[in-house]
């Protein structure tokens, strides 16, 4: 689960796993899988970096490896 804010300021816990797309209109949307839609204060680049850490903090120890590989690597 990760932390989401919605507009009125209220926190959510979303599923993750759950997730479909996150898209910038410019206002964030989440969709998930169910089709239902949250419009969050987060940035798209914001989601992002909550569901790789999620998915770090549950995925053992693969994706620690794989984290840490990506983020020593040089932008083309």
């Amino acid at each position: 689960m990760i932390l989401v804010t919605r507009f009125d300021h209220s926190e959510i816990y979303i599923n993750a796993d759950l997730i479909e797309f996150v898209e910038s209109t410019p206002d964030t949307i989440i969709t998930t899988l169910t089709g239902r839609k949250l419009l969050v204060r987060e940035s798209a680049a914001e989601i992002k970096d909550r569901i790789v850490k999620y998915r770090i903090e549950t995925g053992g120890s693969a994706l620690r490896s794989y984290a840490a590989s990506v983020s020593t690597e040089q932008p083309c």
